[in-house]
């Protein structure tokens, strides 16, 4: 793993910020995540996902479009949708558990997440801690270097391979308290691992939940994989091109 952004996180970052500069009612706000991307990342993300253009949607003649109409189009139609609406809902039910004691938010793969630094007053109040992997955590603090940012002393980092390391152990030595209700989310990982890997981390967080805690995590059904629509076939296509191959689909049921 490079010591970097991976392109899934960048995308949903430029999906993000996009979707917030250029909807006159967003789905999701999310004003801050800009300033994480330097400006030729924000650039190449564009150009990327215009140059698909007709791997997006076949039927598209690029040349006849207005390049940020057509962009807008992507990235509402393709990109953005998942992250927009499972960050908005999380937030939405996190707040309403905060109501009823809940203490602690932990974000599970945190990726370029701007929580902490949108929600001041949530994290005047509460504890959040950012679990990630290592190199993936490093890279974040470097963004959030330079963009000038100032962590907020109840933010917490928590560098965790989840492959090898002990989760509750992770979180212990960093000062999560697993006698506090708390909430947990997962999201836009569960797609990535394997089942094995999956119940792995279920298991792990059953040792951390204090009576009323909440864990919001996200999946795709069992027919994602051999989904007719092409919006689907193509966020497969692009993770693998990623070197972020999807491996995991399931029953509501």
């Amino acid at each position: 793993m490079e010591n970097k952004a991976s392109i899934t996180a960048l995308m949903s970052s430029f999906g993000r910020a996009f979707h917030t500069e250029n909807e006159e009612h967003p789905v999701f706000c999310d004003a801050l995540v800009r300033e994480l991307m330097t400006d030729e990342e924000y650039t190449a993300v564009q150009g990327y996902i215009l140059g698909g253009a007709q791997f997006f949607e076949p039927e598209i003649v690029a040349s006849e479009q207005e390049p940020k109409e057509l962009l807008r189009r992507l990235v509402n139609v393709h990109i953005a949708p998942s992250p927009l609406c499972r960050a908005a809902y999380t937030e939405r039910v996190l707040k309403a558990e905060a109501l009823n004691g809940t203490e602690q938010y932990v974000i599970l793969g945190a990726g370029l997440d701007t929580f902490a630094f949108r929600e001041t007053e949530f994290l005047s109040k509460h504890k959040v801690f950012e679990a990630d992997h290592p190199l993936t955590q490093a890279d974040k603090l470097e963004r959030i270097a330079r963009a000038g940012w100032t962590i907020p002393k109840n933010l917490k980092f928590i560098p965790v391979d989840f492959s090898k390391d002990s989760l509750p152990k992770c979180l212990l030595a960093g000062g999560f308290d697993k006698s506090e209700k708390s909430f947990f989310s997962w999201l836009g990982v569960t797609y990535y691992l394997s089942v094995e890997a999956i119940e792995q981390t279920l298991s792990a967080l059953s040792e951390l939940c204090a009576p009323g805690s909440s864990l919001v995590f996200d999946y795709p059904d069992e027919n994602f994989f051999a989904a007719a629509e092409k919006r689907v076939q193509n966020t497969i296509m692009m993770a693998k091109a990623g070197g972020e191959a999807m491996q995991s689909a399931f029953s509501c049921a």
